[in-house]
């Protein structure tokens, strides 16, 4: 089901002004997923185009996500870097692969920290220049500037914790 058919749910707001509201919602939820599914598959042709077909998208943007930092997979998530609800399956995948160096914390022995390998790094660097070229560009060809950009992420940033509050059941 998409965004744009959702039924009319009860409490659903009414007036033109809120329906209007509520159309333009949708619309921006829509091209925050759509946009979250072409980045991977920019992602996916990069790394197609240089002849690494091992990893995926998803993957090779949680390398890249916890550049030199060592983590928990725990701190994966709280720390913004990985989203996705298979973090175990993939950070197991990436050290079989020889991406990341994993080794068991001291003081938790549960605990599991992780690491990028020279390898992973490599990776890391691939969607690094990628992304610098991504910026590069859109400066150049003018599709955005600094202050657009900002008050982009600064809109989207309020929308999370508008909707992590939700999540924490703040009100």
């Amino acid at each position: 089901m998409s965004l744009h058919s959702l039924p009319n749910v009860q409490g659903l707001p009414q007036t033109g002004t809120q329906s209007e509201f509520m159309s333009v919602y949708l619309d921006a939820l829509t091209l925050v997923e759509r946009l979250h599914r072409l980045l991977l598959d920019v992602i996916k042709d990069e790394f197609e185009r240089v002849g690494v077909l091992e990893i995926n998208a998803v993957q090779a943007l949680l390398l890249f996500n916890i550049g030199d930092n060592e983590v928990t997979a725990g701190e994966l998530k709280s720390r913004g870097y990985y989203q996705g609800s298979n973090v175990s399956y993939n950070l197991k995948k990436l050290v079989e692969m020889g991406y990341m160096h994993h080794q068991r914390c001291e003081i938790d022995r549960r605990s599991v920290r992780v690491r990028l390998t020279e390898k992973g790094r490599a990776v890391r660097d691939v969607v690094s220049d990628l992304f610098v070229g991504h910026a590069n560009g859109l400066q150049d060809k003018g599709v955005i500037d600094m202050n657009g950009l900002d008050e982009i992420a600064t809109a989207l940033r309020r929308v999370e914790r508008y909707w992590t509050d939700q999540i924490r059941y703040i009100y």
